[in-house]
């Protein structure tokens, strides 16, 4: 059984959400600061949460 409660974690710089610890990241866990492709894509724009995810109204 795997012990993920155990995994390191941080927080996205983008979203502000926590994620653990990866095995791809294992190599570059000091560097990881996005918790997907979707948050690094998107760092530049300045809108963090849902709100920046919300459709024209």
């Amino acid at each position: 059984m795997h012990a993920k409660p155990h995994l390191p974690q941080k927080i996205c710089a983008h979203c502000g959400r926590p994620f653990a610890w990866r095995r791809k990241w294992a190599r570059s866990w000091t560097e990881v600061r996005y918790c997907s492709e979707r948050c690094r894509r998107e760092r530049g724009s300045g809108n963090a949460g849902a709100a920046s995810q919300a459709g024209p109204r």
